[in-house]
């Protein structure tokens, strides 16, 4: 499997109990689809792990992998992403798409159609997904990831357009400027 045709849909960030059970923060929609698309492998590629969801634990989803029976072992699978080909996973929408394909596109930005950055990260601190924009000139900001911030997603054509919304420095009411 090429590691560009992969995807990631989850990471291994604790344990639970002494019978080998791992934690994993999936990235699906569906957080429970981890365990749909068959065996999933490491990031190198060069490990592959029959994952079994057995339970939750608070956000976290408690899986049982093959082979892994105790804790110790367990332990040393933290931090472990778990990666699956692309060609498994079911056929995207028309105005769908996967993080990944997000990453290192061109931002460019709404009111004068100039290329001001890249796409760096897109994350998920439990409130929404906010997407890193790594500009041009040096620096980074995070904007929510909402139609309003990013109007429109051109992944065919190696770009988004991000709306960047301006505080003016004397605005002691925070009114916003929209550019």
């Amino acid at each position: 499997m090429t590691t560009n045709n992969r995807i990631c849909l989850g990471a291994i960030v604790g344990v639970h109990g002494i019978k080998g059970e791992v934690k994993v923060k999936s990235f699906t929609e569906d957080e429970r689809a981890l365990q749909n698309y068959g065996d999933v492998e490491n990031k190198k590629g060069d490990k592959k792990y029959s994952v079994k969801i057995v339970g939750h634990s608070k956000e976290l989803l408690r899986v049982k992998i093959k082979g892994v029976e105790d804790r110790n072992t367990a332990e040393t699978l933290i931090g472990t992403e778990l990666y699956v080909n692309r060609d498994v996973l079911p056929e995207l929408g028309e105005e769908e798409f996967y993080h990944t394909d997000l990453i290192g596109l061109d931002v460019k930005e709404n009111a004068s159609g100039e290329v001001i950055g890249k796409v760096d990260a897109i994350y998920n601190f439990g409130a929404g997904d906010l997407i890193e924009i790594r500009f041009s000139e040096g620096g980074s900001e995070m904007l929510p990831f909402t139609k309003q911030y990013v109007p429109e997603i051109k992944i065919k054509d190696g770009y988004i357009i991000v709306k960047m919304i301006q505080f003016a420095p004397d605005d002691e009411a925070g009114e916003k400027i929209e550019s």
